[in-house]
This record gives C-alpha cells, sequence and structure tokens, in this order.
C-alpha cells in the first residue's frame, strides 16, 4: 500500500513539475493577494519570488523520487528573506502564512493530479493522508529554520536600538548649550539611521523665560547635518527638502504639513515615497502619508521635540542613500532618542535663561558706568566665571566723596551664582552708605564686618536660604585725595593692590593684613601712602592672579610685568592685564580689575583760611568768598556761597571749638567747608515758630546739591557742594525771618 502511495505521489509530481511555470505564477499571484507586505519592497519581493520558485520546485522534485522533508534543502534564499523582514520590521507570522497559503495550494493541485491518474478513492485518501503529512513536515522544518534566523536578525537590531540609544544618553547633551546639543542630535542621527537630519526650535523658546508658545510654526534652524554647502555641493542630494535653510534662520511650516502637524499635535510620523503620487490614491500604510518631497528622499520621520509637558521643536530626519524605508521601529528609536535630546535641549534652554537672568541680575548690581569725578581716570573689568550660571559676589565701585576725593573698591564674595551675587549686591549698598558718612577705611571695613555677621546669622536661621548660613567676602577700600595726593586703604583679607609710579616702578602696597569679613571682634588697619600725580593704582579680586596654570606668585609677576608696559591707556592696559593672565574663555572664578591713574588739584583751585573764632570773622570770610569766586570767575554763585559760608562758619564759632578753617575747593563744583576742633556733629531739625536758630543747616539744605559732616582724628568738617542750579534754587518762606 506504502508503495502504491508513493508511486502514485511521484506520477503526480511528475505530472505537476511539467506545469510548474503555471502553478509558480498561480502560487505567486495568490501570494501578492493575501500577503501584500511581502511584496511593497523590491528587495523583499525579488526574494519572495526566488523563494516561490524553488521551494514549489524542490518540492516536487522530493516527491516525484521520494525524499523524506527533513532530507529536502530549503531555499539559501529563505534565511536571507528571513533576516530582510526582520530589518524592515515586517511581522514574521507574514512569512509562516505565506508557507501556508503556499503549501494548500500545491496541495489542491497535487489533489488534482491525483484524481486523473487513478479512481481507486481509497488510493487517493491514502495518497492524500500521505501528502499533507509529508507537506506539513517539510512546511515546519524549513520555518523553524526561517524563524531562527529572523529572530537572531531581530535579537541584533534590538541590542543595536539600545546601543544606539544608550549612546544618545552619553553623547547627546554634553554641555548646557542648546546649539551643540541639537548638533549632537543630528550628528547622531546620521551616523547611526539617517542620510539628512535637521532640528528646529520655535523661536519662542528663545525669546521667552517660561514655556514656548505653542500655536505658532516659526521655527528656527539650529542644527543640520551635513551641512548646507555640502548638500549643495552633493550632485546626488542637491534637492533635499529645507536643506537651503541657514543656520540660525527664522522660518515657517506650510499649514497641514507634516512638521507643523507635528508641532501642533505633539505625535510622531512617518512618511515614505513608492513611487509617483497618484491624486486620491490611500496610503499604503495605515500610518504612512505620502511625502512629496525632492525625488532623492524615499522616506521621512518627522518627531516632536518634547520634555516636561511642552513642545520645543521638531526633527526632521530622511533617508535617500540607504534603501531601507523607516518602519515603526525606526519610529520608536527616534521617539526615544528625541526624548533624551528634548530634555536635555530644556535644560539647556532654562540654564541660559537662569544665566541670562542670572547675568543681567549682577550687571545691575554692578555699577553701570563710574561717576563723573576729578581724582581719578579709571578703567574697569568683570568676567563672570565659567561655572555654575556664570556670575559671582566680586564686584568693584569708584564712589565719589566730599572734598573732590574718591573712593575706589574691590571685593569679592565667597561663592558662585545668585546668592552670592544677591550678597555681593547687598555689601556694595552698605559700602556706599558707609562712604556717605565720611568713614575712614579701617572704620568702615569693621561697620562691614558687623554688616556681613548680621547676613550670616539671617542666613542661618532662614529655613528657604539656598546657602549653608556661612557668608564670608574680602574687600579693599582706599580713599584718595587729590588736594594733598595722600591715599588711605584698609584691607579685610583681600589681595595686595599694584602700583605703577610715574616713572614706571611697579611695586605691590604693603598693606597691614586684616581678617576676611564676617569674622567679628578682629580690628582693621589703614595705611596712608603718599601717591604723585600720574600714580597707576591696580586693584583686583584673586580669581586675576589665581588662574588655572600658574601660582599667585606667577601671577602677581605677570601682573606687574604688563602693568609695566601698558601704561599710557588704561582701556588697553585693563585688556592686556586679562589676555596675560586669563586663560582663553571665560575663567574659572570671577574677576574684578580697576585700574585708577591718580590726578592733583593744583593751589589755583583750593584756597584755605584760618578763622578766628569770634562771631566778627564772619563777616570778613564773606568777603574772601566774594573776592575768590571774582577770580574763579564764579560771580552767580557769589550770593549762595556768601549764605552758606555765612551759616557754616556761624555755627562753627557758635557751636564748635577753635581752630576753625574754611576751605573752597573748584574743580566739577564749588565745595565749601568749615572745619573745626569739635567733635558734635550738627543735625538738621525743624525749627519751632518763635525759635531763632535751627534755621541755618536748612537753609544750607535747600541751597547745596549735597552737604554732610566727616570726622577727622580730631575735630570736624561740614561740607557744602554748589553748582550752577544752586543760584536759581528760591528761598523757603520762614515766618520768623
Amino acid at each position: 500500500m506504502d508503495l502504491a502511495e508513493d508511486r502514485l505521489l511521484s506520477r503526480a509530481a511528475h505530472e505537476l513539475s511539467l506545469k510548474a511555470d503555471q502553478l509558480i505564477h498561480d502560487v505567486e499571484r495568490r501570494l501578492r493577494h493575501e500577503v501584500p507586505e511581502l511584496w511593497d519592497e523590491p528587495d523583499l519581493a525579488r526574494m519572495a519570488a526566488e523563494n516561490t520558485t524553488e521551494r514549489i520546485g524542490g518540492v516536487l522534485f522530493a516527491l516525484e523520487h521520494g525524499i523524506e522533508p527533513s532530507r529536502i534543502a530549503p531555499p539559501a534564499i529563505d534565511v536571507e528573506r528571513a533576516r530582510r523582514l526582520a530589518q524592515l520590521g515586517k511581522p514574521v507570522s507574514a512569512m509562516l502564512r505565506a508557507f501556508r497559503l503556499a503549501q494548500g495550494l500545491v496541495l489542491d493541485r497535487m489533489l488534482e493530479e491525483l484524481s486523473l491518474l487513478t479512481n481507486d478513492a481509497e488510493l487517493i485518501g491514502a495518497a492524500t493522508r500521505r501528502l499533507v503529512a509529508l507537506g506539513t513536515e517539510y512546511v515546519d522544518h524549513t520555518s523553524e529554520r526561517s524563524v531562527e534566523a529572523f529572530q537572531d536578525e531581530r535579537d541584533r537590531r534590538l541590542q543595536w536600538r539600545l546601543s544606539v540609544v544608550n549612546e544618545a544618553g552619553m553623547s547627546v547633551g554634553t554641555t548646557l548649550d542648546i546649539g551643540r546639543t541639537t548638533q549632537e542630535l543630528a550628528d547622531l542621527a546620521v551616523e547611526r539611521f539617517a542620510d539628512v537630519a535637521t532640528v528646529d526650535l520655535l523661536d519662542s523658546a528663545f525669546t521667552a523665560s517660561g514655556d514656548p508658545v505653542t500655536g505658532t510654526s516659526v521655527v528656527r534652524r539650529v542644527a543640520q547635518r551635513p551641512e548646507p554647502e555640502q548638500v549643495q555641493g552633493d550632485t546626488g542630494r542637491e534637492n533635499l527638502p529645507e536643506t537651503a535653510i541657514a543656520p540660525q534662520q527664522l522660518h515657517s511650516y506650510p499649514e497641514q504639513s507634516p512638521p507643523a502637524l507635528a508641532l501642533v499635535t505633539g505625535r510622531p510620523s512617518r512618511h515614505h515615497r513608492v513611487g509617483p503620487p497618484v491624486p486620491g490614491s490611500p496610503p499604503a500604510h495605515p500610518d504612512d502619508q505620502r511625502f512629496d518631497g525632492a525625488p532623492q528622499i524615499h522616506s521621512t520621520m518627522v518627531v516632536p521635540l518634547r520634555a516636561r509637558g511642552a513642545t520645543l521643536g521638531v526633527a526632521q530626519f530622511a533617508r535617500n542613500r540607504n534603501p531601507d524605508p523607516y518602519d515603526d521601529e525606526d519610529l520608536f528609536l527616534a521617539q526615544e532618542i528625541a526624548a533624551r535630546a528634548a530634555v536635555a535641549v530644556d535644560n539647556a534652554r532654562r540654564y541660559t535663561h537662569a544665566r541670562a537672568a542670572a547675568i543681567a541680575l549682577q550687571r545691575s548690581l554692578l555699577p553701570q558706568h563710574t561717576p563723573a569725578q576729578s581724582a581719578v581716570d579709571v578703567a574697569c573689568r568683570y568676567l563672570p566665571a565659567g561655572s555654575d550660571v556664570g556670575v559671582g559676589g566680586d564686584w568693584y565701585d569708584v564712589i565719589p566723596l566730599s572734598g573732590a576725593r574718591v573712593a575706589l573698591v574691590v571685593g569679592d564674595v565667597v561663592g558662585h551664582g545668585v546668592p552670592a551675587a544677591a550678597t555681593m549686591g547687598r555689601l556694595r549698598t552698605a559700602v556706599r552708605t558707609l562712604a556717605d558718612i565720611d568713614l575712614p577705611p579701617d572704620e568702615l571695613l569693621t561697620h562691614l564686618d558687623d554688616v556681613v555677621e548680621r547676613l550670616s546669622v539671617e542666613a542661618s536661621t532662614d529655613p528657604e536660604a539656598q546657602s549653608s548660613g556661612d557668608i564670608g567676602a574680602t574687600c579693599l577700600y582706599a580713599v584718595y585725595d587729590p588736594v594733598t595726593g595722600c591715599c588711605a586703604m584698609a584691607r579685610a583679607g583681600h589681595v595686595l593692590p599694584a602700583l605703577v609710579t610715574p616713572g614706571g616702578a611697579v611695586e605691590t602696597l604693603d598693606l597691614p593684613a586684616g581678617p576676611p569679613l564676617g569674622l567679628g571682634g578682629l580690628p582693621f588697619e589703614a595705611a596712608e601712602f603718599d601717591l604723585p600725580e600720574g600714580s597707576l593704582l591696580a586693584l583686583y579680586t584673586d580669581g586675576l592672579i589665581e588662574a588655572p596654570g600658574h601660582d599667585v606668585e606667577t601671577g602677581l609677576t605677570r601682573l606687574r610685568s604688563v602693568l609695566a608696559r601698558h601704561t599710557s591707556s588704561l582701556e588697553s592696559a585693563c585688556d592686556a592685564v586679562l589676555e596675560a593672565l586669563l586663560p582663553v574663555g571665560r575663567p574659572e572664578d570671577d574677576v574684578a580689575l580697576l585700574l585708577a591713574r591718580t590726578r592733583t588739584l593744583g593751589a589755583h583751585q583750593v584756597v584755605t583760611w584760618d578763622l578766628e573764632a569770634d562771631p566778627a570773622s564772619v563777616a570778613g570770610a564773606r568777603a574772601r568768598v566774594t573776592e575768590h569766586l571774582g577770580v574763579w570767575g564764579l560771580e552767580d554763585l557769589v550770593f549762595t556761597a556768601e549764605l552758606v559760608v555765612s551759616e557754616l562758619v556761624t555755627n562753627a564759632i557758635r557751636y564748635g571749638r577753635p581752630p576753625v578753617r574754611l576751605r573752597l575747593i573748584h574743580d566739577r563744583t564749588l565745595m565749601c567747608e568749615v572745619s573745626d576742633g569739635s567733635s558734635t556733629t550738627p543735625h538738621l531739625r525743624r525749627a519751632r515758630f518763635f525759635e531763632e536758630g535751627g534755621r541755618g543747616l536748612l537753609l544750607v539744605a535747600q541751597l547745596a546739591e549735597r552737604w554732610g559732616t566727616r570726622h577727622q582724628r580730631e575735630g570736624k568738617t561740614v561740607w557744602a557742594e554748589l553748582t550752577e542750579k544752586s543760584a536759581d534754587v528760591p528761598l523757603l518762606d520762614f515766618p520768623a525771618l
């Protein structure tokens, strides 16, 4: 019976092999209709056709010659097709279904041949059972091999995708720079799965401090690979879409275009081109859309960049050299990488805004311009650190004082960031307030030390404070008098200043060492230096001389060398110092530099008289003022100056102690100073209706631009500053006058 079945199957297979071409054609036509996904890609279609031919030919040959299914060699194209299916993201079920469909059709044709060869129903039934068993065994045997090859390729591609995602985590977002981060994304995409990659960010992401504005498609090209010039120079890629957009160029997407929809919906999409688009034709895949790009492009992916619930922009990836169209797994990979890149871009964007705000805060706390004064010519530089948000606690200041003097300040708050900048602003305000009451340098630092102590206590008791509560700072405070040429200095833990004499000699001034601010309870000492006119003072913070690459002594040596060579122009000297002592780019620590060249007021600008402590000397003082103002050409200020001097001299004689001295200084303004030996400070008060006194200082305050009191080691000086406006100030209506 078995021999009869085998002979019958052999004869039927022989007869069918004579019509193999028609059978192959029918099988291929059925597969194209039932399993179209095996035919929509040229290489895959070629392999499917070869596989069909080899399988049918091999099966008919084996049945004709009685070869067992386990001994039939599967077509070599089977493994290649299985791997190709995995590469294209096709399901393995499509291949297995094709095997079963082909088996069924071959079985039907064999049954037709069996019925033509014999009328023995029992023999036909036995041969049919034998045929089904052999066909099932053959399909199972070959399917196992194909599925194993498919799974191996799938595992390999999965490992590759995981490696790409891991590489993205390490190579995308290495810095807090938006341009570099997006370029890293484009570079990785082109190196791994794209031929062209572009990244566009919403323009509002650059201009708004918060989340980007939704509902707009105005974007800025921030990254692209290859570069536009390279693309235009490649004849095979010269028509790629949007490659003409220059970096940082603003542009808008057309409505309903894939990138515009991605910005609005926040959903990714893939698009391919399968041939000339037919109007009204449906997409080849439910998730695909026809893409009418340049003919070189055959597959694209559009992925929105979303982070923390906001859409920042869109990344587009395209293929033209790689023949494989993008599949769902490629889209998922692009989403994973784009998600990581979006977080890095958002971090860079937030950092950029935070740094810009912090720098703006610090710039607002620093002097916007140096005030007009005649004591010194100054040039200043401030460079923020390259770490954190790029700001710190270094500051400088130039404060005009009474008597044509000027205070020069350089300080450094420990730490970086907004807290240090805020502390710097508070200390700078405190210094200016203390300078307004004309405290000597050592006394001013003592009061400033108390301020830092109080700030530390406040920070330590504030549960929301960003610091540990320990606030430290250094400061150097100098007061230069252009009348005497004397400069008094004191320092609180600060680096020593440098002095360049008019002859070109450079030295480091030896100031008494004072403790840093905030320690409390330790004294500060001041030192005085006589500076000839044209001397150059260099005040700076430690970030200048402690830059990487050299120690402090090397930094001081370089500083002295540069100052000795560049003393003609203060601005060029500042630039030369920074160039010689700091590395290229932003320094690791904040740097403040203040250069001041001293000037003096000649004898023709200052006049001094010693007065008797007698009310009768007031008239003589007024006469001398009138006479000297005529010499200086200030006749318009005679009346106002006489009133001010009369009140100040009268108060000094009545309430002070000898010696009484009157000094006039003619600089940018007219300064009237009356000194006496008493340390009692006069106070402005409102006189009652029947009181005779109390109106003198009120009159001085009305007439003068500024007025105040400063104390010396012995006695005090009450001063008033008059300008051209002082001659036009209307007097108050005093009822008692």
